[in-house]
């Protein structure tokens, strides 16, 4: 369209042509009717499927190691307690005044389970008689109600509020090279990196020449490629007029740079 006005065989060029400093040194052109920038066009963020553990997420990992810690520590407490408080010695034939052995209800396997019950707010049938395994219930049923109740909150948060997640969500990552990207061979958008001094987008720069199979003939071209995990650069208001259009695409984070559209005509 530019060589129809540069042989005089147009006036004026309407359509949506950048300004740039190579354009002006031919062309003439009219102050900017609209502002963009190059941007990333990408396939939606997609949610999570929730996974087995997804019940674990509501705590950090610290929080589990500690909590299972605690518990095995309340457990054994339980156990030493008991074979140390004579109150919880007791006689397992009440007709025998002076049996020859008495039982401990505080075994390994009670322990736990007493532990557990309360872990899970359903109790037990043991019964602490001690001063001493009385406090310690007291301490981890305290404990416990904090804990389990700090979890369901959480847990009803995470079960309900699921955050989309992307492989990219900025140019940082296309930088890293997580996924495939490019840009139209020729074009304003090319041209912008090509002389750039910008470390980052120089790097892109010469990941696309390393990479000629990921440059495209038409911002058609890379936009249908988008759906196969590519990322494709061009200029923020194509990317609007295609994501409006395909709800399965997005725009990846804010614009690289600024300029705007304006009206070609002959140099004076």
């Amino acid at each position: 369209m530019l060589k129809e006005i540069i042989k005089g065989r147009a006036d004026l060029a309407i359509t949506d042509l950048t300004i740039t400093a190579a354009r002006q040194q031919v062309v003439d052109f009219s102050i900017p009717f609209m502002n963009l920038g190059i941007a990333i066009i990408h396939v939606e963020p997609q949610k999570d499927t929730q996974a087995f553990f997804t019940f674990m997420d509501p705590f950090s990992q610290g929080v589990w190691w500690l909590l299972g810690l605690s518990f095995l520590f309340v457990s054994f407490s339980f156990f030493i307690l008991g074979r140390l408080s004579p109150s919880e010695w007791d006689n397992p034939h009440p007709c025998i005044e002076e049996p020859s052995e008495l039982v401990n209800q505080f075994t390994i396997g009670n322990s736990l389970w007493f532990t557990t019950g309360a872990l899970l707010q359903q109790g037990s049938e043991m019964e602490p008689k001690a001063i001493s395994t009385r406090t310690v219930a007291s301490i981890w049923w305290f404990f416990t109600l904090l804990m389990v109740s700090s979890y369901t909150a959480n847990l009803a948060a995470f079960l309900t509020i699921e955050e989309p997640t992307s492989i990219i969500n900025s140019i940082d990552d296309l930088v890293a090279e997580k996924v495939a990207y490019g840009a139209k061979k020729i074009g304003s958008t090319r041209e912008f990196f090509e002389k750039s001094g910008d470390p980052r987008y120089i790097k892109m720069n010469e990941f696309m020449n390393a990479n000629p199979k990921y440059l495209t003939d038409s911002n058609t071209e890379g936009v249908n490629r988008v759906d196969k995990g590519y990322a494709f650069l061009m200029e923020s208001t194509s990317i609007e007029y295609h994501t409006m259009r395909m709800c399965n695409l997005s725009k990846i984070g804010n614009a690289l740079d600024e300029k705007g559209y304006g009206i070609a005509m002959r140099k004076m």
